[in-house]
């Protein structure tokens, strides 16, 4: 264990300590657990009533993770690899809620979190290179470290339709699901949005509802998942060779191992392409995108796979004139976060469920009784709103973060986030983002990506100790280069053709600024260790007696 540094050290009083972290879901708890190691003292505050994350919020009818299990937990203990058992290849929610608690149990973690705390402020002391924390319980803590572990899917955002609140009867948010069951059973139901939540949950609502009347304003590509039990064969063929294949993931676009294809869509006639197509939407899942090289970046080649995709929902839906409303055609293939699914399209076969384009007919607004278009109201007992997120800045902009020399998060992303890495931001020293606008994060499989920025956060942060530096600072410089990096990369693929909400576009008002890093988690794993091997170039940092004479 390293040694502590007193002359850095903060103190170890329950309201000083020398990191904050915000939020107890997957980054948190691995943050808490490397912090540990280091012999530093940590608080978590969770606004939650337990660990998880968004496993623990999204708690909706057929919430499922779209990246297969075996790959989607932590890689950290090999021990922990070993001794958890998945049930099915791509589990449900209450499942990796199961495995989220394991982990908090095993590892003794709960006992340094702070449930149902939401963090408020969070302000910088010059001189003490400290930060003042405040939560909405009245607590003030000091810490020499915040680290932002807040999620990029955290902020579940409600539509501003007239008359939301006068409805009388229920209404759920996917994003803010009951813990206890919803029965559906016999009622009529609207759900509103057909983003992934939307298309996970209705084949399941449909099953138990009397009716259900789906009103979409955008279809959504969406793969069947082929989802199963978990065998022996396949769990034991990632854990005989666990170590190999999490190496190798690291270095992959997505952080996930799957099978690629080296060549262009347009490489192929169209039989072979067909076919290739037809074997990946018999393997399923994300994978589909991964039939072609170039799918992301040539129009002409993904729009051979938007062709077949639209034949296969033709295929499905019998009814032709619901078929054609839920084709998408108004971005490609792959550059919405693309959707995964158990039955979706078959789901309205069923008689008891009505599709309603909003185009066509627009919510007018929100009855008491239920729901009125331009066309026709709808008498309904219960309303979904599956309306998505404000998605990696919503709920950093929430909390009052003022950083060196007044500089407020607010004012500084203004016209959108602006980070070097993702993992801090100009003016606002000492603060870490995991997983952060600037980063490959939901472009990839998260599990990698939080492992690899809670890594990084703690090698600086012990980095620092051991150099006798307090506070670090992203340089304006590295910032922006960075930023415009980030911002050329993008525009070279199709993504920015899509109004997506990795842009922003779900929200009005929201700056229009595409805030993933879509270079991928190898390339950006590489420029990370680059930064930190040149002695974390791109950043100021400053020392104990730097920060007392600035102080002065």
């Amino acid at each position: 264990m390293p040694q502590d540094n007193s002359a850095l050290s903060i103190g170890r009083s329950a309201s000083e300590v020398d990191v904050v972290v915000v939020g107890a879901g997957f980054a948190g708890m691995y943050l808490l657990h490397r912090l540990r190691k280091l012999g530093l003292t940590a608080r978590v505050f969770e606004a939650g009533s337990g660990v998880g994350g968004t496993w623990y919020w999204n708690r909706y009818p057929g919430a499922r993770c779209d990246v297969e299990s075996m790959q989607y937990s932590y890689a950290f203990s090999e021990e922990l690899q070993q001794e958890w058992h998945w049930p099915e290849l791509f589990s449900a929610q209450p499942d990796i809620l199961a495995y989220a608690n394991h982990v908090a149990d095993r590892f003794d973690l709960k006992r340094d979190i702070t449930f149902n705390t939401r963090v408020t402020s969070a302000h910088w002391n010059a001189g003490a290179a400290t930060w003042t924390v405040g939560t909405d319980t009245g607590e003030t803590v000091t810490a020499r470290h915040v680290v932002m572990a807040t999620g990029c899917l955290s902020s579940s955002r409600m539509p501003d339709i007239e008359g939301r609140e006068s409805f009388k009867g229920r209404t759920f948010h996917t994003g803010q699901w009951p813990h206890e069951k919803v029965d559906f059973s016999g009622r009529t139901v609207a759900v509103i949005g057909t983003g992934s939540s939307a298309i996970q949950s209705i084949p399941v609502i449909a099953e138990e509802a009397g009716r259900v009347i789906v009103f979409q304003r955008t279809p959504n590509f969406s793969i069947p998942s082929r989802n199963g039990k978990m065998t022996p064969e396949y769990e034991q063929s990632w854990k005989q060779d666990y170590a190999r294949r999490r190496a190798e993931a690291k270095t992959m676009r997505s952080g996930v191992l799957s099978p690629l294809n080296d060549k262009s869509a347009l490489a192929d006639d169209a039989a072979a392409r067909r076919e290739n197509y037809e074997a990946r939407w018999k393997l399923g899942g994300t994978y589909f995108m991964q039939a072609y090289n170039d799918l992301a970046l040539n129009k002409a080649s993904n729009d051979t796979a938007v062709a077949f995709v639209h034949e296969k929902i033709r295929e499905i839906v019998k009814d032709p004139k619901v078929a054609e409303k839920l084709l998408p055609t108004n971005h490609p293939i792959g550059t919405k976060r693309i959707c995964v699914d158990t039955n979706y399209y078959e789901t309205y076969n069923r008689e008891n469920v009505s599709l309603i384009d909003i185009h066509e007919t627009p919510i007018l607004r929100i009855t008491p009784e239920g729901v009125q278009t331009s066309g026709e109201t709808y008498v309904v007992d219960d309303i979904v709103f599956a309306t998505g997120f404000d998605a990696m800045t919503g709920t950093l902009l929430k909390i009052d973060i003022i950083g060196r020399d007044g500089t407020t998060l607010r004012d500084k992303w203004h016209g959108g986030p602006r980070t070097y890495l993702g993992l801090m931001t100009e003016g606002i020293p000492n603060m870490f983002m995991i997983t952060g606008p600037g980063s490959p994060s939901v472009l990839s499989n998260m599990m990698v990506s939080i492992e690899q920025h809670v890594d990084w956060i703690v090698q600086c942060v012990d980095w620092m100790r051991a150099n006798g530096k307090t506070a670090i600072e992203a340089d304006l410089a590295a910032e922006n280069a960075w930023v415009e990096h980030v911002n050329e990369v993008a525009f070279r693929t199709l993504y920015p053709q899509a109004n997506s909400w990795y842009m922003g576009a779900n929200v009005p008002g929201k700056p229009q600024v595409f805030m993933p890093y879509i270079g991928g988690v190898g390339a950006y794993r590489v420029k990370c260790d680059e930064v930190a091997a040149a002695g974390y170039a791109g950043f100021h940092l400053s020392g104990a007696k730097a920060t007392a004479a600035a102080a002065e």
